[in-house]
C-alpha cells in the first residue's frame, strides 16, 4: 500500500495533477485526495487550483461537471465503469419529449445528470440549494424538475410551487425503509436522524434533520449530541468519523452503499496518473450551454 502511495505522490506532482474524492468513496481513496467534499464543491475547487490535470474520484456526471467548468484542465476518471444509475435514468431524447409536452415549463436540473441534460436545461440545482433556485423562479411558471424525483418532491413540499417530477431516483437512497428509522431510533433513542433528500418521502417524514452532504457534515460537526444515524451513502461515515473523532456514528441501513462509489481504488488512481486514462471530452456546444446552466446556478445560490 505504501509503495502504491508514493507512487501516486510522485506522479501527482510530476503531472502538476490534483487528486478530488467525493464523500462517498472508499476510505483509502478520500486519505490520498487533495480536497474531498460534494460534487459541486469539488469541481469549483477544481476550477480554481492551478492544477493542469484533475483525478476525479467520483462516477462520471461528476467529472464532467469538473470539464464543464475546467475546459482548459484534463479531467480523468479513473474508472471508466463508474456511473450513476440515476442520471442514466434520463436521456436528452426524453428531455426534449417532456419539454414538448410542457411547452412553457421551466427545466430546473438536479446536477446529477449528464452534461447534455445540463445544456438542455434552464438552470441547475444541488440538494443544497434546490429550494432556494425553485424559489428564485418566476411564481406563474410551471417546473420541470429532472431527473430526481425523491428531491423534486421534497422541495415542491417546502415551496409549494407546480412541479412535474421526472421519475428518477438514486437506487441507494431508495434503499432505506421506514423500519430501518424505527429500528435505529429503538437501538440509538439519543441519536438524531440525518437523511439525504434523495430518500423517498415516508424516510425524510421521520427524519431529525433533512440535508445534503455538505449539510449533514455540519450539522453533525457543530451539534451537541454524541451520536447520530446517518441516512446517504455510507462513504461520508468515514469523512464524520476524521471530522469528529468523539461523536459516533451509525448507518441506517448498511444497505445505503453505491457499487459505483466503490469502484474506484488506489491502484485505479495509480494507474489513471500512469496512463491519463479515462478523459472526459466534451462536444464544446454542449459543454457552454451545460456551464450556462451551472452558471445560473451559482449565482442564485
Amino acid at each position: 500500500m505504501k509503495t502504491i502511495i508514493e507512487k501516486i505522490n510522485k506522479l501527482r506532482k510530476e503531472k502538476n495533477a490534483v487528486i478530488l474524492a467525493h464523500n462517498y468513496q472508499i476510505g483509502d481513496v478520500q486519505d490520498i485526495a487533495d480536497f474531498v467534499g460534494d460534487s459541486l464543491a469539488l469541481s469549483r475547487k477544481a476550477a480554481e487550483t492551478e492544477a493542469d490535470v484533475i483525478i476525479f474520484c467520483g462516477v462520471h456526471f461528476m467529472a464532467e461537471t469538473a470539464k464543464i467548468l475546467s475546459p482548459e484542465k484534463t479531467v480523468i476518471l479513473p474508472d471508466e465503469n463508474a456511473g450513476c444509475p440515476m442520471a442514466n435514468m434520463l436521456t436528452k431524447k426524453e428531455l426534449l419529449a417532456f419539454k414538448t409536452e410542457h411547452p412553457d415549463a421551466l427545466v430546473v436540473a438536479y446536477v446529477n445528470c449528464s452534461a447534455e441534460i445540463k445544456a438542455e436545461s434552464d438552470v441547475c440545482c444541488t440538494s443544497a440549494n434546490a429550494v432556494k433556485i425553485i424559489e428564485s423562479l418566476p411564481e406563474d411558471k410551471e417546473i420541470l424538475f429532472v431527473p430526481d424525483q425523491s428531491l423534486g418532491d421534497y422541495v415542491r413540499g417546502k415551496t409549494g410551487r407546480k412541479i412535474t417530477l421526472w421519475q428518477g431516483y438514486c437506487p441507494t437512497h431508495h434503499r432505506f425503509l421506514t423500519k430501518d428509522v424505527e429500528d435505529a431510533r429503538k437501538n440509538h433513542p439519543d441519536a438524531p436522524v440525518c437523511v439525504h433528500p434523495e430518500a423517498t418521502g415516508d424516510v425524510l417524514s421521520l427524519a431529525d434533520f433533512i440535508g445534503s452532504t455538505s449539510q449533514i457534515l455540519a450539522y453533525c460537526r457543530e451539534s451537541d449530541k454524541k451520536e447520530f444515524i446517518i441516512g446517504t451513502e455510507i462513504g461520508i461515515l468515514h469523512t464524520l468519523k476524521k471530522e469528529n473523532p468523539e461523536k459516533v456514528f451509525y448507518p441506517l441501513s448498511i444497505l445505503g452503499d453505491c457499487p459505483n462509489m466503490k469502484l474506484t481504488t488506489l491502484e485505479k488512481v495509480l494507474w489513471s496518473l500512469e496512463d491519463m486514462e479515462y478523459e472526459i471530452k466534451l462536444d464544446e456546444e454542449i459543454r457552454l450551454a451545460a456551464e450556462n446552466s451551472v452558471k445560473k446556478m451559482v449565482e442564485i445560490g
